[in-house]
């Protein structure tokens, strides 16, 4: 019997860096996005100077998506409107 192996996914992940690179600076809908890659440390403080900021009753502040790298690194997304009325 075969064994099965997933497909590998370097074409994927070419397409979606592309569409990152494409976007970067975009804005997407109505809320600011900025994307980070710091320690966990850093990016924990990073999040509260956005808090701190812009404060989530006013702005809708919060920290979108985050994952885990290599190593103690994080990537992550904060999203808040670009102005609070």
């Amino acid at each position: 019997m075969a064994k099965f192996t997933p497909p590998p996914l370097d074409g994927l992940k070419r397409r979606i860096d592309r569409h990152r690179q494409h976007m970067a600076g975009q804005r997407s809908g109505m809320f600011v996005r900025e994307t980070y890659q710091m320690s966990r440390v850093d990016a924990r403080e990073k999040a509260r100077e956005w808090f701190e900021e812009f404060p989530k009753a006013a702005y809708w502040t919060e920290v979108e998506s985050w994952r885990q790298l290599e190593g103690d690194q994080i990537e992550f997304t904060m999203r808040r409107l670009p102005s609070a009325d």
